[in-house]
């Protein structure tokens, strides 16, 4: 799979959404971490700010639900205009149902693991989604540092999307920058949510090239 770079708004000014979407023109993605301070304890943006970006940018978005409840709320998301929709494995109570929903509305359906949720017992649902999501940090907040103890899951889960077949993308989330997306990259994830390492750059498109070189340059 070719590397894809999504840079993180968590970590943009949010005062400024649309003026930080259109600083990233070379993304393939926007993330967008909804965060509901319940699920994680923190509390971001949600389905109107969501709404009004898809209107602002043409970059795709990625919404990223780390919220209770997200059979409830995700398809929603992908009906405001999300290109993916992710929801958690440890608060989804019907994510075969959800998961269809949110393809049946256009969007691809993104599933997340939390650093201490094995991939194993979730192999059966790669037919159900696009996307795996490992986070490599515990949700919540941006900026944290990279969970390397991560590392032996992410291959793990490119072993198991390997041998079911079809184009399920490995996504990782957490800690991503020049230091660490090349042990990313080796252990098979082909997309990298980055916030920091992009919005803290003095140019956030030079470092999304940076970032995308060096996870283009790994042997996997």
């Amino acid at each position: 799979m070719a590397v894809q770079i999504s840079p993180s708004i968590l970590s943009a000014d949010f005062a400024r959404l649309a003026d930080e979407a259109a600083r990233v023109p070379n993304a393939d993605w926007l993330h967008v971490d909804v965060m509901d301070n319940h699920f994680v304890p923190n509390l971001t943006l949600g389905l109107p700010v969501v709404e009004a970006l898809r209107k602002a940018t043409s970059t795709p978005l990625d919404c990223h639900l780390m919220i209770e409840d997200p059979d409830r709320w995700a398809p929603a998301y992908a009906e405001a205009g999300a290109g993916s929709v992710t929801i958690h494995a440890e608060a989804a109570k019907a994510p075969v149902r959800t998961l269809r929903q949110i393809r049946s509305l256009g969007a691809r359906a993104g599933f997340a693991l939390n650093p201490g949720t094995a991939v194993e017992p979730y192999a059966g649902l790669l037919g159900e989604i696009d996307m795996l999501l490992i986070m490599t940090v515990e949700p919540g907040f941006g900026g944290q540092r990279f969970l390397d103890l991560v590392l032996p899951k992410v291959r793990a889960a490119r072993e198991l999307i390997s041998r079911h077949g079809g184009e399920v993308w490995l996504q990782v989330d957490g800690g991503v920058s020049g230091e660490t997306i090349e042990r990313c990259a080796a252990a098979g994830a082909d997309v990298f949510v980055a916030g920091n390492a992009v919005y803290g750059a003095e140019d956030p498109g030079a470092a999304i090239d940076h970032l995308r070189g060096l996870a283009g340059g790994v042997s996997r």
